[in-house]
Order: structure tokens, then C-alpha cells, then sequence
């Protein structure tokens, strides 16, 4: 402990500052910033963090952070929530990262909580119904962009772009769950680089982020690794097993409680193996999460999907928040003995802690030995296959969003071991088909914003609900 030393006054302890001078309270103030301008998906808020924690505030510099997002970028869950919590640790330890990550979560658990209230209470009001009808489009144009936006960056060559139409037929023609692609993926991935073969060893990870280049020396970090970050293996169990029990106690509990088949229960299961498998951002699983949702559990309408992703899509935080307002409507529909709003509540609280928990556990349990996991071509080489993969499964997001945005009815069509959803072309919805070609011109040829795009669409569904006299 330091001593302040004044004439006449005895000597008083204070806590010893952080040797790089951030302050604890300066740093709250920072995420919480960080938090409420992170709209845009990954890419948008990744590039937030960068401006302001990079080049404004220099805090740390663009190898060291590069070097974080490179390991988050292994990681299943949102890479930049779990960027904030690297960050965070880095600068003020356990406590700093807890922070930054919860910040990050905050507002947008909020917004969704609040407009599912509202979508749950006055979904079947016809402004809400035409609001939601012009969102639909503009996501839909917004998830091909994301195609695209992944596809130039993952598919660097024909094995990647084999891997990519593999993994769309593995899972629109043949429903092959999302998780064993991901693993098929890891595992090819992981052989081609221990051979040593030139396709999968193409250069992965991120280049420069931002406008400007900001040296590790000149930062308040500086190049020295701080002591925190070279824990002992006990404390790294100890944390490990802090937050394996905050994930996995409440699980439990409700299987003890409840049993299988209860909504709490299959929300709590549920979402806890889509933690462990959300690779390559919310895009890819969230085709997988739709189905689920729609088809196996009855959580939602197929339409419904779209009206949650919308919501994600222009409010702050990880675009993975939208499966807060999946858990919020199967427990809405499916309350047992509670109220509807409380238990929509509860299966929404629910699924954000067994979402967002295990991320606060990859980075304290593996964030202090991420130099072994940077230098390692071989896990390097599985990333890159995992996320070719990842291609092809948002593509499957977009057809089948597209599918059920476009037309009106479906038709199933099995054969050789395949099953696949074809539309009945004289349902195709004309307006929608006018209003997401509208949204993909804004998108691809007149690059305008999300957000932009979202509202404009918005607008446009509740005039022509007005012009039908549906609103």
C-alpha cells in the first residue's frame, strides 16, 4: 500500500494506482460509452472499440489488440463482447473485465427486454404489424450483405469455396445440425494445417482495423505484458470453476426442479449448448436457433424470427441478443402457472445468462495463455475452415428468411435422403419482393447504413399499411 504524506496529518493508506494511470472509474465510463455506440453487428462495434480505445484514448496499441480479437476470433460466442471483457481484464483484471463485458450487454438486454414487452402485448396491432413488415425486408437484405461481407473475407481459395457450398447443402438439403458442421469444419480445418497444406494455411484473422496505426510503445499498456495476465494454474481453476458453477448451477437446478420438456428447462439446455457452438458470429447459428425454435420447440413463427433479428439489428450490443427474445416468447406462450409478461421475463433473463456467462469463462480461463493458441498454424487453419463454413450457413439464413419473407406458402419435396422447403410461386408476396429489392439496392449499390436502411423500410411497411387500410 502507498502512503500520502501531509505536514501535520498523520498518514493515510489508499489503494496503489494501476502502473499504466488508467483509473478504475475512467474505465467504467469508457465502456459504458463503448456499450451505448455499439450498433452495426461485430464489424461496427469492433470498429468502435478500436477508435475509441486505440486511437483516442490509447490504451493499448493496434498489435495488442489485434492480437485480443485474433483469440476472440476462436472463440464461440460474440467476439466483440468477448473483446470488451479481454480489454477489461487486461487493464484492471477480473473486475475490469467483468465490467467492460457487462456494459456491452446492457443496453441491448434492455431495448430487447423492453419491445419484446411490447411485441408480446401489441404484436397483432396493425402499425406494429406493418413496422415489422418493412424490418423483415430490410434484414433480409441486410443478412445477404453479411454473406458477402464473410465471403470475400474466408473463401481466399477454391477449397474454401468447396467447404462453403458443402456446408450450405449439408444443412438446407440434408438438415444437418449446426453444431456438426462446425465440427466437421474444425476437424478438416485442423488436419489440413498439421499437413501442412497451402490452401488452409492462407493467411486468417483481421488486418488493420482502423484509420489509424497506434504503436503498442506509445500506449498506456505499453509492450510489457502486466503480471496479472501470467496467472498461476490455481487461480485459473479457481476461476474456471466459479463460472462453470454460475453456468451450469441455474441448468441444473431447473432439471432437479422442473424435469425435461418444461419451457424453463429447455430454454436453460438449449441455449447453454448454443454457447459452446456459435462460431463465426450470430448470422451462422441463428439459422440454426430458427429452426429449432420454430420447428422442434414451437417458440415461435417462422415469420417471428425475422421480427426479433430486426430488433437486434437496431438496438446497441451483440447481435446475438435476439435470442433473448426467442426464450422471452416461449416462455410468453408456454407460462405454466405464471403470469405470461413474468414468465416471458424469466425465460428472457434466462437465456441472456446462459448465453453470455460462458463468455466471461473463455477469456479469465484462456485469455493468459493465448500466445500458444496464436502461434499454433494448425488451430489457425481450423478457424479459417470454420469460418468458410460459416458462409454457407448464412447463405442457408438467407434463403430460408428469404423463403418465408417472399412467399406465402411452402412446399415440402423429399427424395434421395433430402428434404427441402421449395416455394408455390403464385404465393409470392409482391410488395415484400418490391421492398427487399428496395433494401438491397440501398445495401449493395448505394452503401447505405443499416440503420438507415432498417428505418427507411420500417417507414415504407407503415405507409403501405396505410395505403391498404390495414393500419
Amino acid at each position: 500500500m502507498a502512503r500520502v504524506e501531509s505536514i501535520g496529518a498523520p498518514a493515510v493508506p489508499r489503494p496503489e494506482a494501476p502502473a499504466h494511470g488508467i483509473s478504475f472509474r475512467e474505465a467504467v465510463r469508457v465502456w459504458a460509452r463503448v456499450a451505448a455506440l455499439s450498433f452495426g453487428g461485430p464489424a461496427g462495434q469492433i470498429a468502435v472499440m478500436h477508435r475509441i480505445i486505440v486511437e483516442e484514448k490509447r490504451w493499448i496499441g493496434e498489435t495488442r489488440f489485434l492480437h485480443a480479437l485474433n483469440y476472440c476470433m476462436l472463440l464461440p460466442g460474440p467476439e466483440a463482447q468477448q473483446l470488451a471483457v479481454y480489454i477489461g481484464w487486461l487493464l484492471h483484471k477480473t473486475r475490469g473485465g467483468l465490467v467492460a463485458g457487462l456494459l456491452f450487454v446492457l443496453p441491448g438486454a434492455i431495448a430487447i427486454m423492453a419491445l419484446s414487452w411490447i411485441y408480446a402485448a401489441f404484436g397483432n396491432v396493425g402499425v406494429v404489424q406493418a413496422l415489422f413488415f418493412g424490418l423483415k425486408a430490410a434484414v433480409l437484405a441486410i443478412v445477404l450483405e453479411a454473406v458477402v461481407r464473410v465471403g470475400k473475407r474466408a473463401l481466399k481459395n477454391n477449397v474454401m469455396v468447396g467447404l462453403a457450398a458443402a456446408a450450405f447443402i449439408a444443412i438446407f438439403f440434408f438438415h444437418l445440425p449446426f453444431p456438426v458442421i462446425i465440427l466437421a469444419a474444425a476437424v478438416i480445418g485442423f488436419a489440413g494445417g498439421r499437413a501442412g497444406l497451402a490452401p488452409f494455411l492462407a493467411a486468417n484473422g483481421h488486418g488493420k482495423v482502423g484509420g489509424k496505426q497506434v504503436a503498442d510503445a506509445d500506449t498506456a499498456l505499453g509492450e510489457d505484458i502486466p503480471a496479472h495476465a501470467r496467472p498461476p494454474v490455481g487461480w485459473s481453476l479457481k476461476i474456471g470453476a466459479v463460472f462453470l458453477a454460475l453456468w451450469f448451477l441455474p441448468v441444473l437446478g431447473l432439471l432437479v426442479l422442473f424435469g425435461p420438456g418444461n419451457v424453463f428447462t429447455d430454454i436453460a439446455v438449449f441455449f447453454s449448448k448454443m454457447a459452446v457452438v456459435t462460431f463465426g458470429g450470430a448470422y451462422a447459428v441463428l439459422a440454426y436457433v430458427a429452426q429449432q425454435a420454430v420447428d422442434t420447440y414451437g417458440w415461435l413463427k417462422p415469420g417471428e424470427m425475422l421480427d426479433g433479428l430486426g430488433m437486434a439489428e437496431t438496438t446497441p450490443g451483440p447481435l446475438i441478443m435476439v435470442t433473448q427474445f426467442v426464450g422471452f416468447m416461449g416462455a410468453f406462450r408456454d407460462p405454466g402457472a405464471l403470469p405470461p409478461l413474468l414468465a416471458g421475463t424469466l425465460g428472457g433473463l434466462l437465456t441472456t445468462w446462459v448465453t453470455f456467462t460462458p463468455c466471461f469463462l473463455w477469456i479469465f480461463l484462456g485469455a493468459p495463455y493465448i500466445e500458444a493458441l496464436r502461434s499454433n498454424k494448425a488451430l489457425s487453419a481450423a478457424l479459417s475452415t470454420i469460418t468458410a463454413a460459416v458462409v454457407g450457413v448464412i447463405l442457408n439464413l438467407a434463403v430460408w428468411f428469404g423463403l418465408h419473407v417472399l412467399f406465402g406458402e411452402l412446399r415440402e419435396l423429399r427424395g434421395l435422403g433430402m428434404a427441402v422447403d421449395v416455394p408455390v410461386l403464385s404465393s409470392v408476396n409482391i410488395p415484400s419482393l418490391v421492398l427487399t429489392l428496395a433494401a438491397a439496392l440501398g445495401v449493395f449499390r448505394l452503401k447505405v447504413g443499416m440503420i438507415p436502411v432498417l428505418a427507411a423500410c420500417s417507414l415504407a411497411g407503415v405507409l403501405y399499411g396505410l395505403a391498404i387500410g390495414t393500419v
